[in-house]
């Protein structure tokens, strides 16, 4: 018993001893930790304010102007842009401009004295059933004379327009962010491996003879990946249609566009990963490590616009929020991916920048 006790903690001490020598793990030991407090205890706030939002106001009266201030105090609301015409309100939603559209009619004074037709009219993004519930709330701000209290069977003076996801289907919004989540989380790890693997596995020794170089060793690592990528891509239109009826009313080829620099954004975090790692472990670690953000950080489970300011700048670091905007924008509301260029260039810029670095960084050696 004593000799089994000896050799037990023999073999902990020489395990508390490669886990103090290994910086990158004692680091996750403890930085995971933290990082997922902050994240769910600050960023992570489903009573969702700061709706980015546009008005047209038609009538541009006293009224109408008193509604558009009590808005602005309202808190759900972040009144960006004055439109002209509710035409001009469905383009910024469809470009994924404004959440939440206002539109004030001409007879705006009129309906709201004799209470026959809604007098404001919310025409909202309810592709997220989170944005549509929180757009609900404004139905009950006071709208109206003093005067002229509402009758008991009057028509509501807001009326809330679901656009995009009129059923409140919950897939319908998920499915296409799940699509940025899966493709990190596959393209960043295979890669993240790749280099790491052939360091331990000797392979390096034969890569060093060969007049292979750097460049075209990364790309020939990267090519395969690519091609697994877009078969993911397609798994997963192909599932979404059939089992959840998930529309891809956008063009299919601007869908693919975003993916495939999407996919080239990945690869090349995973190979800055690989040339950063000592290990297959430590390369996993890192990934875990960037893709626990990229779910909570990324507006596919809670709206983008209701995380704190500092939250959203970390999340504009993130190709998984650009991406995410480019799906949800083809997919369900029908935007071209040049309408969509702000995340366009954050994703080739992301990409560039992180290969560059992988290339500098990457060489041809066994340590």
């Amino acid at each position: 018993m004593k000799n089994s006790l000896s050799r037990l903690g023999a073999i902990v001490r020489k395990e508390v001893r490669q886990l103090r020598r290994d910086r990158l793990t004692f680091g996750m030991v403890v930085g995971l930790p933290i990082i997922q407090m902050l994240l769910f205890g600050y960023a992570i706030n489903t009573d969702v304010r700061n709706l980015k939002t546009a008005f047209a106001d038609e009538a541009d009266t006293h009224l109408s102007r008193e509604f558009i201030a009590n808005l602005k105090q309202s808190q759900v609301a972040d009144v960006r842009y004055r439109s002209s015409s509710p035409a001009e309100l469905e383009e910024l939603l469809r470009q994924g401009r404004i959440s939440i559209g206002v539109h004030i009619p001409r007879d705006f004074d009129r309906r709201i004295v004799d209470r026959e037709r809604a007098a404001v009219h919310l025409l909202v993004d309810g592709s997220d059933p989170t944005i549509l519930s929180v757009a609900n709330q404004l139905r009950s701000m006071p709208v109206g004379f003093d005067s002229t209290p509402p009758a008991a069977d009057s028509v509501g003076a807001v009326e809330v327009r679901p656009y995009y996801n009129p059923e409140r289907r919950t897939p319908v919004n998920i499915v296409p962010g799940l699509m940025g989540i899966i493709l990190t989380m596959t393209m960043m790890l295979f890669t993240a491996v790749a280099i790491v693997r052939e360091r331990e596995r000797g392979n390096l020794e034969l890569l060093i003879n060969t007049p292979v170089s750097s460049a075209e060793l990364m790309i020939g690592k990267v090519i395969p990946y690519i091609l697994i990528g877009m078969l993911q891509l397609a798994l997963i239109l192909g599932v979404g249609d059939l089992l959840f009826n998930v529309p891809v009313r956008g063009s299919i080829v601007d869908l693919y566009l975003a993916a495939s620099l999407f996919i080239a954004a990945n690869l090349a975090l995973g190979l800055l990963i690989s040339t950063l790692a000592s290990t297959q472990f430590q390369a996993m670690q890192m990934t875990v490590f960037i893709l626990l953000p990229s779910i909570l950080l990324s507006g596919f489970m809670f709206p983008f616009d209701g995380m704190p300011r500092f939250a959203q700048l970390l999340g504009e670091l993130l190709p998984t929020t650009h991406f995410i905007r480019l799906t949800r924008g083809i997919m369900l509301r029908e935007a071209g991916i040049v309408e969509l260029y702000p995340a366009v260039i954050a994703l080739a810029a992301f990409a560039a920048v992180a290969l560059t670095l992988a290339a500098s960084r990457f060489s041809k050696r066994l340590d």
